[in-house]
Protein backbone atom coordinates (compact mmCIF):
# COMPACT_ATOMS: atom_id res chain seq x y z
CA UNK A 1 0.00 0.00 0.00
CA UNK A 2 1.01 3.49 -0.85
CA UNK A 3 1.63 6.18 1.83
CA UNK A 4 -1.38 7.76 0.53
CA UNK A 5 -3.28 4.69 1.03
CA UNK A 6 -2.07 4.48 4.40
CA UNK A 7 -2.75 7.91 5.26
CA UNK A 8 -6.48 7.52 3.71
CA UNK A 9 -6.95 4.07 5.68
CA UNK A 10 -5.54 5.47 9.08
CA UNK A 11 -8.10 8.68 8.65
CA UNK A 12 -11.03 6.63 7.94
CA UNK A 13 -10.45 4.34 9.98
CA UNK A 14 -10.45 6.73 12.57
CA UNK A 15 -13.93 8.89 10.84
CA UNK A 16 -15.59 5.75 11.75
CA UNK A 17 -14.11 4.64 14.76
CA UNK A 18 -15.36 7.81 16.61
CA UNK A 19 -19.20 8.19 16.18
CA UNK A 20 -20.31 5.89 18.77
CA UNK A 21 -18.06 7.91 21.21
CA UNK A 22 -19.49 11.69 19.90
CA UNK A 23 -23.07 9.81 19.94
CA UNK A 24 -22.59 9.07 23.51
CA UNK A 25 -22.15 12.64 24.57
CA UNK A 26 -24.60 14.23 22.37
CA UNK A 27 -27.38 12.18 23.34
CA UNK A 28 -26.25 12.89 27.31
CA UNK A 29 -28.38 16.11 26.12
CA UNK A 30 -30.00 16.17 23.25
CA UNK A 31 -32.98 13.48 22.20
CA UNK A 32 -32.19 10.83 19.98
CA UNK A 33 -34.58 12.32 16.87
CA UNK A 34 -32.72 15.87 17.58
CA UNK A 35 -29.34 14.28 17.08
CA UNK A 36 -30.46 12.55 13.77
CA UNK A 37 -31.86 15.61 12.53
CA UNK A 38 -28.95 17.89 13.40
CA UNK A 39 -25.94 15.39 12.23
CA UNK A 40 -28.28 14.64 8.88
CA UNK A 41 -28.82 18.34 8.31
CA UNK A 42 -25.51 19.61 8.75
CA UNK A 43 -23.85 17.26 6.89
CA UNK A 44 -26.45 17.46 3.73
CA UNK A 45 -25.27 20.96 3.65
CA UNK A 46 -21.74 19.88 3.58
CA UNK A 47 -22.29 17.35 0.43
CA UNK A 48 -25.21 19.01 -1.42
CA UNK A 49 -23.10 21.59 -2.84
CA UNK A 50 -20.72 19.29 -4.47
CA UNK A 51 -23.60 16.88 -5.30
CA UNK A 52 -25.12 19.95 -7.57
CA UNK A 53 -21.91 20.84 -8.49
CA UNK A 54 -21.06 17.46 -10.01
CA UNK A 55 -24.83 17.65 -11.82
CA UNK A 56 -25.53 14.08 -9.57
CA UNK A 57 -28.94 15.20 -7.63
CA UNK A 58 -31.15 14.97 -11.02
CA UNK A 59 -29.91 11.46 -11.70
CA UNK A 60 -30.35 10.34 -7.73
CA UNK A 61 -33.97 11.58 -7.37
CA UNK A 62 -35.31 10.14 -10.42
CA UNK A 63 -34.72 6.90 -8.49
CA UNK A 64 -37.04 8.32 -5.66
CA UNK A 65 -38.35 4.89 -5.14
CA UNK A 66 -35.42 3.17 -4.35
CA UNK A 67 -33.49 5.66 -3.12
CA UNK A 68 -36.90 6.76 -0.42
CA UNK A 69 -36.49 3.02 0.74
CA UNK A 70 -32.34 3.10 0.68
CA UNK A 71 -32.70 6.25 2.94
CA UNK A 72 -35.22 4.91 5.37
CA UNK A 73 -33.73 1.54 5.99
CA UNK A 74 -29.95 3.10 6.15
CA UNK A 75 -30.29 6.30 7.87
CA UNK A 76 -33.48 7.08 9.46
CA UNK A 77 -34.57 3.95 11.24
CA UNK A 78 -30.80 2.96 12.10
CA UNK A 79 -29.11 6.47 12.75
CA UNK A 80 -32.70 6.88 15.57
CA UNK A 81 -31.88 3.34 16.99
CA UNK A 82 -28.16 3.73 17.05
CA UNK A 83 -28.71 7.01 18.71
CA UNK A 84 -31.34 5.64 21.09
CA UNK A 85 -29.19 2.67 22.52
CA UNK A 86 -26.64 4.63 23.30
CA UNK A 87 -28.64 6.49 25.95
CA UNK A 88 -27.81 2.71 28.21
CA UNK A 89 -25.37 1.00 26.44
CA UNK A 90 -21.70 2.25 26.11
CA UNK A 91 -20.25 3.39 23.13
CA UNK A 92 -17.61 0.69 23.15
CA UNK A 93 -20.43 -2.06 22.86
CA UNK A 94 -22.41 -0.27 20.18
CA UNK A 95 -19.29 -0.31 17.94
CA UNK A 96 -18.63 -3.88 18.88
CA UNK A 97 -21.84 -5.09 18.39
CA UNK A 98 -22.01 -3.76 14.79
CA UNK A 99 -18.55 -5.05 13.65
CA UNK A 100 -21.20 -8.06 13.11
CA UNK A 101 -22.98 -5.89 10.05
CA UNK A 102 -21.00 -8.61 7.59
CA UNK A 103 -22.69 -11.61 9.33
CA UNK A 104 -26.24 -9.93 9.15
CA UNK A 105 -25.64 -9.25 5.48
CA UNK A 106 -25.54 -13.40 4.60
CA UNK A 107 -28.60 -13.39 6.23
CA UNK A 108 -30.23 -10.56 4.32
CA UNK A 109 -28.74 -12.10 1.05
CA UNK A 110 -30.81 -14.90 1.23
CA UNK A 111 -33.85 -13.37 2.17
CA UNK A 112 -33.47 -11.15 -1.01
CA UNK A 113 -33.16 -14.49 -2.72
CA UNK A 114 -29.43 -14.19 -3.48
CA UNK A 115 -27.88 -16.33 -0.70
CA UNK A 116 -24.18 -16.11 -1.29
CA UNK A 117 -22.45 -19.25 -2.38
CA UNK A 118 -20.57 -20.62 1.54
CA UNK A 119 -17.98 -22.58 2.39
CA UNK A 120 -16.73 -24.32 4.72
CA UNK A 121 -14.98 -21.05 6.31
CA UNK A 122 -17.27 -18.69 5.96
CA UNK A 123 -19.59 -20.86 7.58
CA UNK A 124 -17.32 -21.61 10.58
CA UNK A 125 -17.06 -17.66 10.51
CA UNK A 126 -20.57 -17.25 10.97
CA UNK A 127 -20.43 -19.42 14.17
CA UNK A 128 -17.44 -17.82 15.61
CA UNK A 129 -19.10 -14.62 14.86
CA UNK A 130 -22.31 -15.51 16.96
CA UNK A 131 -20.46 -16.94 19.80
CA UNK A 132 -18.46 -13.85 19.58
CA UNK A 133 -21.53 -11.74 19.92
CA UNK A 134 -23.37 -14.12 22.51
CA UNK A 135 -19.95 -13.67 24.76
CA UNK A 136 -20.73 -10.12 24.65
CA UNK A 137 -24.36 -9.88 25.44
CA UNK A 138 -24.34 -12.75 27.53
CA UNK A 139 -21.39 -12.22 29.70
CA UNK A 140 -20.85 -8.00 29.33
CA UNK A 141 -24.26 -6.55 29.16
CA UNK A 142 -26.56 -5.93 32.15
CA UNK A 143 -29.95 -7.25 31.72
CA UNK A 144 -31.28 -3.75 32.01
CA UNK A 145 -29.35 -3.10 28.78
CA UNK A 146 -31.16 -5.64 26.50
CA UNK A 147 -33.93 -3.36 25.18
CA UNK A 148 -30.92 -1.33 23.87
CA UNK A 149 -29.05 -4.52 22.81
CA UNK A 150 -32.24 -5.43 20.53
CA UNK A 151 -32.26 -1.42 18.80
CA UNK A 152 -28.37 -2.35 17.63
CA UNK A 153 -29.61 -5.65 16.21
CA UNK A 154 -32.42 -3.04 14.18
CA UNK A 155 -29.49 -1.19 13.23
CA UNK A 156 -27.21 -3.66 12.38
CA UNK A 157 -30.18 -5.28 10.31
CA UNK A 158 -30.73 -1.88 8.01
CA UNK A 159 -26.56 -1.31 7.56
CA UNK A 160 -26.58 -4.85 6.04
CA UNK A 161 -30.10 -4.10 4.40
CA UNK A 162 -29.34 -0.56 3.11
CA UNK A 163 -25.60 -1.55 0.56
CA UNK A 164 -28.05 -4.16 -0.52
CA UNK A 165 -30.52 -2.05 -1.76
CA UNK A 166 -27.93 0.02 -3.61
CA UNK A 167 -26.52 -3.16 -5.32
CA UNK A 168 -29.81 -4.41 -6.77
CA UNK A 169 -31.75 -1.33 -7.48
CA UNK A 170 -28.81 1.60 -7.89
CA UNK A 171 -25.76 0.33 -8.79
CA UNK A 172 -25.07 2.77 -11.56
CA UNK A 173 -25.70 5.90 -9.61
CA UNK A 174 -23.18 8.25 -8.57
CA UNK A 175 -21.82 8.03 -4.80
CA UNK A 176 -21.53 11.44 -3.81
CA UNK A 177 -25.11 11.79 -4.96
CA UNK A 178 -26.94 9.27 -2.88
CA UNK A 179 -25.45 9.96 0.03
CA UNK A 180 -26.09 13.78 -0.06
CA UNK A 181 -29.69 12.97 -1.46
CA UNK A 182 -30.07 10.49 1.40
CA UNK A 183 -28.71 13.01 3.92
CA UNK A 184 -31.44 15.44 2.80
CA UNK A 185 -34.00 13.47 3.17
CA UNK A 186 -33.41 12.48 6.26
CA UNK A 187 -33.04 15.43 7.74
CA UNK A 188 -36.33 16.82 5.97
CA UNK A 189 -38.20 13.45 7.46
CA UNK A 190 -36.77 14.29 11.13
CA UNK A 191 -37.00 18.25 11.44
CA UNK A 192 -41.45 17.37 11.99
CA UNK A 193 -40.67 15.42 13.84
CA UNK A 194 -38.26 17.05 16.34
CA UNK A 195 -40.22 20.57 16.10
CA UNK A 196 -43.88 18.03 17.30
CA UNK A 197 -42.72 16.35 19.89
CA UNK A 198 -40.20 18.96 21.93
CA UNK A 199 -36.77 16.97 21.09
CA UNK A 200 -35.95 20.61 20.16
CA UNK A 201 -34.19 22.28 22.66
CA UNK A 202 -35.41 25.46 24.37
CA UNK A 203 -31.45 26.41 25.61
CA UNK A 204 -28.39 26.18 23.84
CA UNK A 205 -26.55 22.46 24.45
CA UNK A 206 -22.89 22.46 26.13
CA UNK A 207 -19.97 23.58 24.47
CA UNK A 208 -19.07 19.43 24.04
CA UNK A 209 -22.40 18.17 22.82
CA UNK A 210 -22.42 21.29 19.98
CA UNK A 211 -19.04 19.96 18.95
CA UNK A 212 -20.42 16.21 19.41
CA UNK A 213 -22.86 17.14 16.51
CA UNK A 214 -20.24 18.74 14.30
CA UNK A 215 -17.80 16.32 14.51
CA UNK A 216 -20.53 13.27 13.59
CA UNK A 217 -21.42 15.90 10.34
CA UNK A 218 -18.24 16.84 8.84
CA UNK A 219 -16.12 14.13 10.20
CA UNK A 220 -17.81 10.93 10.40
CA UNK A 221 -20.92 11.49 7.50
CA UNK A 222 -19.67 14.52 5.31
CA UNK A 223 -15.98 13.73 5.29
CA UNK A 224 -15.90 9.77 5.64
CA UNK A 225 -17.37 8.91 3.02
CA UNK A 226 -15.29 11.33 0.46
CA UNK A 227 -12.19 9.55 2.15
CA UNK A 228 -14.00 6.32 1.21
CA UNK A 229 -14.27 7.55 -2.40
CA UNK A 230 -10.65 8.30 -2.21
CA UNK A 231 -9.38 5.11 -0.47
CA UNK A 232 -11.47 2.83 -3.13
CA UNK A 233 -9.40 4.87 -5.99
CA UNK A 234 -6.00 4.52 -4.07
CA UNK A 235 -6.12 0.45 -3.11
CA UNK A 236 -9.59 -0.99 -4.67
CA UNK A 237 -12.81 -1.78 -3.35
CA UNK A 238 -11.29 -5.03 -1.99
CA UNK A 239 -8.81 -3.88 -0.03
CA UNK A 240 -10.73 -0.93 1.19
CA UNK A 241 -12.82 -3.21 2.85
CA UNK A 242 -10.55 -4.23 5.63
CA UNK A 243 -11.41 -0.89 7.41
CA UNK A 244 -14.52 -3.05 8.55
CA UNK A 245 -12.02 -4.30 10.62
CA UNK A 246 -10.34 -1.39 12.30
CA UNK A 247 -13.57 0.72 13.38
CA UNK A 248 -14.57 -1.05 16.30
CA UNK A 249 -10.72 -1.01 17.76
CA UNK A 250 -11.13 2.50 17.89
CA UNK A 251 -14.96 2.71 18.90
CA UNK A 252 -13.29 1.17 22.27
CA UNK A 253 -10.18 2.82 22.27
CA UNK A 254 -12.11 5.78 22.65
CA UNK A 255 -14.56 4.86 25.14
CA UNK A 256 -12.08 3.32 27.34
CA UNK A 257 -9.62 6.51 27.12
CA UNK A 258 -12.21 9.53 26.74
CA UNK A 259 -15.22 8.35 28.34
CA UNK A 260 -13.74 6.23 30.98
CA UNK A 261 -15.63 3.03 29.97
CA UNK A 262 -14.49 0.03 31.56
CA UNK A 263 -13.07 -2.38 29.56
CA UNK A 264 -13.45 -6.21 30.63
CA UNK A 265 -12.32 -9.15 29.45
CA UNK A 266 -15.26 -9.96 27.90
CA UNK A 267 -14.90 -6.96 25.85
CA UNK A 268 -11.64 -8.33 24.59
CA UNK A 269 -12.93 -11.77 23.90
CA UNK A 270 -16.70 -10.57 22.16
CA UNK A 271 -14.16 -8.35 20.24
CA UNK A 272 -11.58 -10.96 18.95
CA UNK A 273 -14.22 -13.37 18.07
CA UNK A 274 -16.68 -10.53 16.25
CA UNK A 275 -14.43 -9.29 14.08
CA UNK A 276 -12.67 -13.01 13.48
CA UNK A 277 -15.78 -14.25 12.61
CA UNK A 278 -16.53 -11.16 10.26
CA UNK A 279 -13.44 -11.99 8.33
CA UNK A 280 -14.25 -15.48 7.67
CA UNK A 281 -17.57 -14.97 6.33
CA UNK A 282 -16.51 -12.31 3.87
CA UNK A 283 -13.61 -14.09 2.88
CA UNK A 284 -13.42 -15.33 -0.77
CA UNK A 285 -11.89 -17.87 -2.94
CA UNK A 286 -9.36 -16.87 -4.82
CA UNK A 287 -11.27 -15.62 -8.59
CA UNK A 288 -10.40 -14.09 -12.37
CA UNK A 289 -9.95 -10.47 -11.70
CA UNK A 290 -13.45 -8.79 -12.60
CA UNK A 291 -13.81 -5.95 -15.18
CA UNK A 292 -14.14 -2.79 -14.07
CA UNK A 293 -17.52 -1.87 -13.70
CA UNK A 294 -17.78 -4.66 -11.37
CA UNK A 295 -15.58 -3.29 -8.89
CA UNK A 296 -17.76 -0.33 -9.31
CA UNK A 297 -20.65 -1.84 -8.37
CA UNK A 298 -18.88 -4.18 -5.44
CA UNK A 299 -17.50 -0.94 -3.74
CA UNK A 300 -21.24 0.22 -3.70
CA UNK A 301 -21.70 -2.73 -1.31
CA UNK A 302 -19.54 -0.81 1.52
CA UNK A 303 -22.45 1.22 2.97
CA UNK A 304 -22.11 4.17 4.76
CA UNK A 305 -20.42 5.99 7.99
CA UNK A 306 -21.89 4.87 11.43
Amino acid sequence: MTRRGLLLFAALGLAWGIPYLFIKVAVAELEPAMVVFGRSALAAVLLLPLAFYRREVWKVVRRWKPMLAYTIIEIVVPWYFLSSAERTLPSSTAGLLLAAVPLVGVAVAFFLGRPAKLSGTNWLGIAVGMLGVAALVGLDVGGSDLLSVGEMVIVAVGYAVGPAILSRWMPDLPGVGVVAVSLAGAAIFYLPIVLATGAFPTAWPSGQVIVAIVVLAVVCSALAFILMLALITEIGPVRATTITYVNPAVAILAGVLVLGERLTVWTVVGFVLVLAGSWLVTSKRREPVAPAGAEEASAKLEGESP
